[in-house]
């Protein structure tokens, strides 16, 4: 067994690493089963809150022990990478899409940084086992985050930081190095119910509780088929994705712009007009989410949720 003295020095090079690329917030939590999530999980996936999202209700077992990803892991390190716009794109009259999706896809820019990450730890430590994650696996990174203390998960359930509000994306390692564990921060939501007041298609139908199964998120990138008629005249010109709920939370007021060059905006889009998406080109969806997360819904799918605005 390592001694406290190591254990810390090895926490503290965590942290630093952590911030040498540019993470905003790093906590790291004891890597164990997730009691309280258990039948919190249940219980939403009994509820079908999760749609047609089948994936969600798959290694249930696994998304709630890391041991089971990572073989002998004993740490988390939860990372929060920031992604607010210099400018918000989402005008009145427009169409518009989520501001996570305005650059290259996180996925790429991040596992990039997860893996130099891993590389820099076993440079200075020696050999360590473990796995990186950036919403890529059955890994409740929300839960976890809460639990290093990056933040308390808010009534829109997504985790909310007092300096920096919710326009973050969340990544983990997961290791089989001994660290000094964080804990977590109080909730900050009070009585506020600004989320729940402001998500037009009732999404948030009571505090900490989100149903997939009516976010615009979900009908504009998960949902596969037609959607349902029965939400139009709802959905406020959103076509890819959703940013109400975090809009109007008043820790977002904290929220500072970014400095990753990745994620600004292709030229292009910031000029995109209601017209110009209107008549959207195969070619022209292409090269402006070629490396988006965007390209989820396809170009298909960017037409489908554009149409259905229009009738």
């Amino acid at each position: 067994m390592p001694g406290h003295s190591l254990i810390l020095k090895n926490s503290l090079l965590v942290k630093k690493i952590a911030k040498e690329l540019g993470f905003m917030f790093c906590g790291i939590s004891k890597a164990e089963f997730l009691e309280e999530e258990a039948p919190r999980l249940e219980q939403w996936l009994k509820q079908d809150r999760h749609g047609k999202m089948a994936y969600l209700a798959n290694h249930f077992d696994k998304r709630l022990d890391p041991t089971q990803l990572v073989p002998g892991a004993r740490s988390v390190i939860s990372l929060a990478y920031n992604y607010f716009p210099k400018r918000d794109l989402a005008s009145e009259g427009n169409y518009k899409i989520a501001k996570y999706a305005y650059g290259r896809d996180y996925h790429f820019v991040i596992k990039d940084k997860l893996k130099t990450f891993m590389q820099l730890l076993t440079d200075k430590i020696g050999e360590i086992h473990g796995r990186v994650f950036v919403d890529s696996a059955p890994v409740m990174e929300r839960a976890w985050a809460q639990k290093s203390g990056l933040g308390w998960i808010g009534k829109n359930s997504l985790l909310l930081n007092k300096n920096a509000g919710s326009f973050f994306f969340l990544a983990e390692l997961i290791i089989d190095l001994e660290l000094e564990y964080d804990g977590p921060v109080k909730d900050y939501c009070g009585t506020c119910t600004a989320c729940m007041d402001a998500c037009p298609t009732d999404a948030i139908p009571s505090p900490y509780v989100v149903d997939g199964s009516r976010c615009i998120s979900y009908f504009t990138i998960e949902l596969k088929e037609n959607i349902p008629a029965s939400f139009k005249g709802q959905f406020e010109n959103w076509i890819f994705g959703c940013d109400i709920c975090q809009d109007v939370c008043p820790w977002n007021r904290f929220s500072q712009p970014h400095t990753e060059k990745a994620f600004d905006p292709h030229p292009d889009l910031e000029n995109m007009g209601p017209s110009e998406w209107k008549e959207i080109t195969r070619e022209v969806f292409n090269d402006l989410f070629k490396k988006s997360a965007v390209k989820r819904t396809k170009f298909e799918g960017l037409k489908r949720n554009i149409s259905f605005l229009q009738t």
